[in-house]
C-alpha cells in the first residue's frame, strides 16, 4: 500500500469539498477546507517527500492554470483528472503530467462509450490512462456515478467489468462517494472487494480519518490497494497529521503486518 497525496482545485482554490454536494449553485456546495496555499505549494511538498502517482482534480471550469501550476512544481510525479477527453489529454501530458484520468468523458448517458475510451487510449495508450470508477452502492451493488457524482450509470463495478477495463488503463481511481469527504472511515466491503478483483495499481479514496483506518485499509486489502486521504489531513484543515501519514506509511512494519 502506498500513500497518494491529492490537491483538488475548485475556482482555482486548493479545496476539499463534500463531492456529492459540488454542481448545484455555490451555495449548495459543503467546503470541508479552502487553502491559502497555491496548488504548487502542495505539489512541491508531495515532491519533497518522494509521493509518486497522486492526483490532481479539476472540480469544474476556469481551473486549468492552477492545475498546470501543480504540474510543473513536480513533473512527471502527478496525474490530472477533470474534464479530460481525448482532444485534450495530450495537453495535459505535456504539461507534465504522468497520467490523465477520465471519468464522465468515458461514461456518458449512462454507459460506458467505448469508442470515447477507444479514441483516448488510440491518442496516449493505456500507460498514461487512469480510469475513474468512482462508485455509490444502489441495489447491493457498486455502480458507477458521473457528472460531478449527481448520475448513475448502468456500468457496475464487479470483477467482469473490471478485468474488461484493465486492457484500457494503467490504473483505477475509486472514490467511495457514499463516504467521500465526510471523514466516517473506509467502506470496507468495498476495499475487500477490490482488493480481490483488480490486477493493476488501483487508488482508494474515502473516509480514511486516522491511523487506526490506514492500519485496517491494509489488513483488509492485504496491501493490494493505494489509498488516498484528503479532508481529515492537517494540512487540509483536518486532524490527522500528514507527518505522520508519511512516515507510517515509510516505516518497516513487523513480520506478519503489511507496509504501505
Amino acid at each position: 500500500m502506498r500513500f497518494r497525496p491529492c490537491i483538488d482545485i475548485h475556482q482555482g482554490k486548493v479545496k476539499q469539498i463534500v463531492g456529492e454536494t459540488l454542481g448545484g449553485a455555490d451555495k449548495e456546495v459543503i467546503e470541508n477546507f479552502v487553502s491559502d496555499r497555491d496548488p504548487g505549494y502542495y505539489a512541491s511538498m508531495y515532491k519533497q517527500d518522494e509521493l509518486r502517482g497522486g492526483h490532481i482534480i479539476m472540480l469544474g471550469n476556469g481551473n486549468e492554470e492552477a492545475a498546470a501550476q501543480a504540474l510543473a512544481a513536480y513533473p512527471g510525479g502527478l496525474q490530472v483528472g477533470g474534464g479530460i477527453t481525448a482532444d485534450n489529454a495530450e495537453h495535459y501530458l505535456a504539461l507534465g503530467a504522468s497520467h490523465v484520468i477520465v471519468t464522465s468523458y468515458v461514461f456518458q448517458n449512462g454507459e460506458l462509450n467505448s469508442d470515447n475510451l477507444d479514441k483516448i487510449v488510440s491518442r496516449i495508450g493505456k500507460e498514461r490512462l487512469v480510469i475513474d470508477l468512482s462508485c455509490k452502492e444502489r441495489d447491493s451493488k457498486w455502480v458507477v456515478v458521473t457528472n460531478q457524482w449527481k448520475t448513475y450509470s448502468s456500468f457496475e463495478v464487479n470483477q467482469a467489468n473490471i478485468h474488461y477495463l484493465e486492457d484500457y488503463c494503467d490504473e483505477f481511481l475509486i472514490h467511495a462517494v457514499d463516504v467521500e469527504g465526510k471523514r466516517t472511515g473506509v467502506q470496507e466491503t468495498l476495499v475487500r472487494q477490490l482488493a480481490d478483483w483488480v490486477r493493476i495499481p488501483t487508488t482508494y479514496a474515502g473516509g480514511a480519518r486516522s491511523i487506526p483506518d490506514l492500519q485496517l485499509f491494509n489488513t483488509l486489502t492485504e496491501g493490494k490497494l493505494d489509498i488516498t486521504i484528503g479532508s481529515a489531513l492537517d494540512i487540509f484543515g483536518g486532524e490527522l497529521s500528514y507527518r505522520e501519514v508519511v512516515d507510517y506509511c515509510n516505516m518497516p512494519h513487523p513480520k506478519g503486518e503489511f507496509k504501505c
